[in-house]
């Protein structure tokens, strides 16, 4: 136990110091391209600069300025709310090569930050339909198989029995589509451009690795991140918890003892505050202590569904919780939250659960603890919005955490970790 413990954290020490590594590499290089306040960069020349700053100064009061490789950043305190400053940045460099951002200081002022070059225009490239649907297809064939697998079929030696699949692949790339066609559409409404989904076929496991949209332009403004991260999620759980739900009606109970000789021994009815409340809705009647459940594969991908949405809603980086930590604290203190809660993912999976680690490892390099910021980066979300987030943490927290010791009697469910 120690040994293994040991070289996860050594392991984890490891991966740290090349992140940090890497990140100061890269400040270097934008330390080393910068001429200082006074020079000029390929972008803009002193007489730009001070151009852009005549423009800038009836909207910020500037305090100073400087030059981050070749992007130009003003410092100073708005002259008036964030909105409307905003609106009058756009209309003011309008049809110009540049593009003003508005985002969080250091010291309780603002940054405006003018990125050379002009927004995207013209006719938007089409998506290949043709590799979308491609992708779609091929992972439908895999979690046909999975699906297949999950239920005791094998299709390479019985390709006839097919259908058998179908309940556990169809369910779960209704919830998977559901979840990203909710970012696609929201992004469109928003006027970002993105990609239809990529799904991710494989020929192992659960017959696939998800799906994925590729957002291609900045958001407008923190409210609009918002919409785009939070849709996702709430649009794969209007799926996933009708089919838990149904497919718990064709789930067989099982006393914890009689598991020891099956292959699969199920999920544990009280692993989950969530599951164990749908398990009674749907289950009904009462289940004995320290019973597992044997998923029907509508109901595994019911449940796939609150994993995939737990996971995208930790508050970590470019996952759906991140983008929605920034949407509504601001980045600053979203990047906070981001570090503690991949620290505690990883405090978990070395000291509860190893099979966790795997995840920590994934979320680590793929989502960071940053995500891009909006445009206007300023501006707050909302009550509305700021209910509707609080909302979704609380539907991670239902879904990770077991059920409490107090609440067994009342649900007649065990909870394993205690």
């Amino acid at each position: 136990m120690m040994n293994g413990l040991l070289f996860w954290l050594i392991l984890l020490a490891v991966f740290i110091g090349a992140y940090f590594l890497g990140a100061r590499r890269t400040a270097a290089r934008m330390a080393g391209s910068s001429p200082g306040p006074g020079g000029a960069t390929p972008g803009f020349s002193p007489e730009g600069v001070a151009a852009l700053q005549a423009k800038v100064e009836p909207m910020l009061e500037v305090t100073g300025h400087q030059f981050l490789g070749n992007v130009l950043e003003f410092t100073g305190h708005l002259r008036g709310r964030a909105d409307e400053v905003f609106r009058r940045l756009r209309e003011t460099f309008s049809g110009q090569a540049v593009t003003p951002m508005l985002l969080e200081g250091e010291r309780h002022d603002v940054r405006l930050v003018m990125l050379p070059g002009e927004k995207p225009a013209g006719v938007e490239a089409r998506p290949n339909w043709a590799l979308h649907g491609l992708l779609f297809l091929a992972t439908v064939a895999t979690t046909t198989w999975a699906g297949a697998l999950h239920a005791g079929v094998n299709l390479l030696r019985e390709p006839g029995r097919f259908a058998v699949g179908l309940p556990y692949s169809l369910a779960l790339l209704v919830i998977l589509g559901a979840h990203e066609l909710g970012h696609y559409f929201t992004a469109r409404a928003h006027r970002i451009r993105v990609t239809p989904p990529f799904f991710i076929p494989v020929p192992f496991a659960l017959g696939t690795f998800g799906a994925f949209i590729r957002i291609k332009s900045l958001s407008p403004d923190r409210r609009a991140l918002f919409d785009v991260a939070v849709a996702g999620p709430l649009a794969g759980l209007i799926f996933a918890i009708p089919a838990l739900l149904v497919g718990l009606r064709w789930s067989q109970v099982v006393p914890g003892d009689a598991t020891a000789g099956l292959a699969y021994s199920g999920v544990s009815l009280g692993s989950s505050v969530l599951l164990a409340f749908l398990a009674k809705v749907s289950l009904g009647a009462s289940v004995a202590e320290g019973s597992h459940l044997l998923l029907h594969p509508l109901a595994f991908a019911g449940w796939l569904g609150l994993i995939v949405t737990a996971l995208n809603l930790l508050p970590i980086g470019q996952l759906d919780g991140g983008h929605i930590s920034h949407a509504l604290f601001g980045s600053r203190h979203a990047r906070t939250i981001s570090i503690v809660a991949l620290v505690c993912l990883f405090l978990l999976a070395l000291f509860v659960w190893p099979g966790l680690m795997f995840w920590a490892f994934v979320v680590f390099f793929i989502a960071g603890t940053r995500d891009a910021p909006a445009e206007n980066d300023l501006s707050p979300v909302g009550g509305p919005r700021l209910a509707v987030g609080w909302l979704t943490f609380l539907v991670l927290l239902l879904i990770i955490v077991p059920v409490p010791h107090s609440l067994y009697e009342a649900v007649t469910l065990h909870g394993p970790y205690l």
